[in-house]
């Protein structure tokens, strides 16, 4: 019994020592202390791709706003901007200015301009330019409209027309004559399609008067002309004595070949007194020989072998080296 005892006791005791020993022997494993992973020094190479790149960052934006500047400067000006450029239509563009419609062709429109140049406008007789400009709101209006069309009409365009209405209300009539584009009978279309932002222009080489205006006391007529040149005495003094001062004052058109003072002096002696003597006779008749209905500018003149006039008979026409000769003897010395 005893050792029973002593036995149980010894092995009890035993497996204390394992329990205490497996304790014992359990040591906490230290955790390993972070560390800061190494950074690289940046170098040159390392530098200037960084640079770069910032740089590409910062002009990105002013690049982008000076392409936008350059196409701006490459869009066409309005129809005031370009005529004001061009340099060959200040007349017009004073004209524009002193009716105050500048700020209307600056508008987005669009229209179609028919610009007279400066030497359509001096082909005017003599102080008509002045008088419009003192009365800037009257037919100087009426005639700077009767210069516009609404819409872009190119030129393509205006060949298949042949009128087109005006701002002014009133229509310009158009015609095609030996590939030449013609307004109103007489006016040439010189240069076309310059084309503006808000519309086109097409250059014309005479001023276009409306149709209303043609009747009025705007322009002097062919005897006003004739009286207030002083050339044409002898000429003015036949005109009255025949009775056709009121024919040639009147509404319709004419083209006068007129001989100066000179001219008649160059006749045989006596010849002049003559002719007076017996106005409804032979001076009307001759007269009338000096007479072309319509408007023919000098343009047209070149273009001609002949024209009938009022008496009924032809003059004839030709060019030569010293300019253009009626009935192959009488050069004319001035035109328009």
């Amino acid at each position: 019994m005893f050792w029973q005892k002593n036995l149980r006791g010894l092995v009890l005791a035993l497996i204390l020592v394992l329990i205490l020993a497996a304790c014992g022997g359990e040591e906490a494993t230290p955790e390993p202390e972070p560390t800061e992973a190494p950074v690289a020094e940046p170098t040159e190479e390392m530098e200037e791709p960084m640079a770069e790149e910032a740089m590409e960052e910062e002009t990105a934006e002013p690049e982008e706003m000076m392409d936008e500047e350059a196409m701006a400067d490459e869009l066409p000006g309005t129809i005031v901007d370009i005529a004001v450029a061009d340099g060959r239509f200040e007349t017009l563009v004073a004209a524009v200015t002193a009716a105050d419609l500048a700020d209307t062709l600056s508008s987005e429109g669009p229209f179609t301009v028919f610009a007279p140049t400066d030497d359509a406008f001096a082909a005017l007789p003599e102080g008509t330019v002045e008088a419009l400009l003192e009365d800037p709101a009257g037919d100087l209006t009426q005639i700077l409209l009767y210069h516009v069309v609404e819409g872009v009409v190119d030129a393509a365009a205006v060949t298949g027309l042949e009128s087109a209405m005006t701002v002014q209300g009133e229509e310009i009539t158009i015609a095609v004559e030996d590939g030449a584009v013609i307004l109103n009978g007489t006016t040439e279309v010189i240069i076309t399609d310059i084309v503006a932002s808000n519309g086109i222009i097409h250059v014309i080489d005479s001023v276009l008067l409306p149709p209303s205006m043609m009747a009025e006391e705007m322009l002097p007529s062919i005897a006003e002309i004739a009286v207030a040149d002083g050339n044409f005495t002898t000429l003015v003094a036949a005109l009255d004595a025949a009775g056709l001062v009121e024919t040639l004052s009147g509404e319709g058109e004419f083209t006068v070949f007129a001989p100066t003072d000179e001219a008649f002096a160059a006749l045989p002696e006596g010849t002049v007194e003559a002719l007076l003597e017996d106005p409804a006779g032979a001076l009307t008749d001759i007269l009338l020989y000096h007479v072309v209905e319509g408007t023919v500018m000098a343009e047209i003149v070149v273009t001609l072998d002949s024209a009938t006039t009022l008496q009924g008979e032809d003059i004839t026409i030709a060019v030569t080296d010293e300019g253009v000769l009626l009935n192959d003897s009488v050069l004319v010395t001035m035109t328009d």
